[in-house]
C-alpha cells in the first residue's frame, strides 16, 4: 500500500497515488473534481533543454516538461503528487504551461476513484514506446 499523499498547498484538489492500469503509479481523485478547475501543479528542478535530453536518454522513466526551447524542469525528485500522472489517448485532463509552471486541469468533471490523465504529445520516444492506455482510438504509441 503507498503511503498517504500529503499535498501541497498548490495542489487544490485532493488526490490519491496507487498502482495504475495503465503504467506504474497513478493519480487518483480523492475527491469530485469540476470541469475546467485546476487539479494542481508539480514543480521540480530547472534545467536546459540541452541537460534535459541528455537525461532522458539516461533513464527509462522519465519525468521532464520543456517549457521552451531553452528552459525544462525536471521532476523526478519531486514530491508532488502530480507528477505521476500517466498519459491517455482520451484524457479527463490536461498539462497546461503558464508562467514557467506545470499545471493540470480537468476537461470534465472527475469523479473520486478515477484516474487523472492527460495527453502527453509529443514525447522523445517518437513513437517508439507502446501506449498502454486502453481507451477507444488510443494512437498506440507515444
Amino acid at each position: 500500500m503507498t503511503p498517504p499523499v500529503v499535498c501541497p498547498p498548490w495542489q487544490k484538489y485532493a488526490v490519491d497515488v496507487r498502482e495504475s492500469a495503465i503504467d506504474g503509479h497513478g493519480v487518483f481523485a480523492a475527491e469530485t473534481v469540476p470541469a475546467r478547475r485546476k487539479i494542481g501543479e508539480i514543480r521540480g528542478e530547472s534545467i536546459s533543454v540541452r541537460e534535459a535530453r541528455i537525461r532522458a536518454t539516461r533513464s527509462e522513466r522519465v519525468m521532464i516538461v520543456e517549457l521552451s526551447a531553452k528552459k525544462a524542469v525536471d521532476f523526478s525528485r519531486s514530491t508532488d503528487p502530480m507528477r505521476f500522472t500517466n498519459h491517455s489517448c482520451a484524457p479527463n485532463g490536461r498539462l497546461c504551461i503558464r508562467q514557467g509552471r506545470v499545471e493540470f486541469y480537468a476537461l470534465r468533471d472527475i469523479a473520486p476513484g478515477e484516474e487523472v490523465t492527460v495527453d502527453y504529445g509529443e514525447t522523445h520516444h517518437e513513437g517508439r514506446l507502446p501506449c498502454r492506455c486502453g481507451a477507444p482510438g488510443c494512437r498506440g504509441a507515444l
